[in-house]
C-alpha cells in the first residue's frame, strides 16, 4: 500500500512539474505575440492537455511502459524512476533551462533496469533514440519551408488589409494543437510505469496523468511561459505560425505510432528554421546551453536510475 501510494504521489508530481515545464513549449509564442493572455494561455493549454492525455495518450502509455525493460518493475523501483525523472525536470524547470523529459525519463528507466539485470530491449529504445535525433532536423525543415510559404502568402494578403489579427488567430490554434499533443505525448513520462508494475488500467495512468499536467500549468507555469520559447530566435507572426505548427505536426504523428518525441527538440529545431529562413537570425549562445541541457538530462537520468535502484537492491528495502 505505501508503495502504490508513492507511485500514485510521485507521478503526480512528475505530471505536476512537466505540465509547469512545458508552457514555454507551448503556449510561449502565442503569448509573446499578443494572441493569446497569460490566463488563457494557460486556461487552454491546462485544459487541452488534459484531453490529449486523457483521450489520445493510450497507445503510447501502453508502448513505453511494457517495451522498454523486459520485464515488471517493482512498484518501489518505479517510484524511484519517477523521483529521479521529477528531481531533474524540477531542476531544470527551476534554472529555467529547457531540457528533454522524455529522454531523461527513458535513459531512468533503462538505468533501472540494467541495475536490475533485466533485458532492456535496445532495438525499442534506439528506435525512439532515431526518432529523438530526427525530430529537430524535421522540425527544421518544415519551419523553414512553412516560413517561406506563409511570407509569400503575408505579402500577397497586405495588399488586402493587415493579416496580423488573423495570424494572431492562428498561432493561438497553434499553440492549442500544441497543449493537445503535449498532453498526449508526454503523460508517458509520468505514468506510463503503471503499466509496466501492472497498478490500474490505462484510463487511470491517463487521466491521473493529465490531471498532474494541467495542475502544474496552471500553478507554476508563468516562469518559462514569461521566457516565450527559450529566446532563441526573433520571431513575427509568419515565423511563429510556421515552428508552432511544425511542433505540433511532429509530436502529433509521433504519438499517432505509439511512440513519444520531445517537445522542447521538435520547436527548437522549427525556430531554428525559420529563422535560417530569414537569414540565421539565430543565438547561437542560447542554443548552445539548451544543447548542453538535452545531454545533462538523460545521461544524468541514466546515472542516477542506476545508482537509486542499485542501492534499494543491495540495501534489500522493497
Amino acid at each position: 500500500m505505501i508503495a502504490s501510494l508513492a507511485l500514485v504521489a510521485l507521478a503526480l508530481a512528475f505530471a505536476w512539474s512537466m505540465g509547469a515545464h512545458y508552457t514555454g513549449a507551448c503556449m510561449g509564442m502565442p503569448y509573446a505575440m499578443g494572441a493569446l493572455s497569460r490566463r488563457a494561455a494557460l486556461g487552454l493549454m491546462a485544459v487541452l492537455v488534459f484531453l490529449g492525455a486523457s483521450l489520445f495518450s493510450h497507445a503510447t502509455l501502453e508502448r513505453i511502459g511494457t517495451g522498454i525493460i523486459g520485464a515488471d518493475l517493482h512498484k518501489v523501483d518505479a517510484a524511484l524512476v519517477l523521483a529521479v525523472a521529477f528531481g531533474l525536470t524540477s531542476l531544470f524547470t527551476a534554472l529555467r533551462i529547457p531540457t528533454s523529459t522524455i529522454q531523461i525519463f527513458v535513459a531512468a528507466l533503462v538505468g533501472a533496469g540494467l541495475a536490475l539485470g533485466f533485458a532492456v530491449a535496445w532495438r525499442h529504445v534506439l528506435g525512439l533514440v532515431v526518432l529523438w535525433v530526427a525530430a529537430p532536423g524535421i522540425g527544421f525543415a518544415l519551419g523553414w519551408g512553412g516560413t517561406l510559404l506563409l511570407d509569400r502568402i503575408w505579402r500577397v494578403a497586405l495588399r488586402f488589409g493587415d493579416p496580423a489579427r488573423l495570424g494572431r488567430g492562428l498561432l493561438a490554434v497553434g499553440g492549442m494543437a500544441a497543449s493537445l499533443a503535449m498532453g498526449a505525448n508526454d503523460v508517458a513520462n509520468a505514468t506510463s510505469v503503471f503499466r509496466t508494475t501492472g497498478f490500474g488500467s490505462v484510463w487511470l495512468a491517463a487521466m491521473l496523468g493529465g490531471a498532474g499536467l494541467a495542475l502544474g500549468a496552471v500553478t507554476w507555469g508563468r516562469p518559462l511561459l514569461e521566457r516565450v520559447a527559450f529566446k532563441v530566435v526573433t520571431m513575427d507572426l509568419p515565423m511563429a505560425i510556421a515552428a508552432k505548427f511544425a511542433q505540433a505536426l511532429i509530436v502529433l504523428v509521433a504519438v499517432g505510432f505509439g511512440a513519444f518525441t520531445s517537445m522542447n527538440q521538435a520547436l527548437i529545431g522549427a525556430m531554428a528554421g525559420a529563422g535560417t529562413a530569414r537569414g540565421g537570425a539565430i543565438d547561437r549562445a542560447a542554443l548552445a546551453g539548451i544543447l548542453r541541457g538535452w545531454v545533462m538530462g538523460p545521461v544524468a537520468g541514466l546515472a542516477l536510475g542506476f545508482a537509486l535502484v542499485w542501492l534499494r537492491v543491495e540495501v534489500g528495502l522493497g
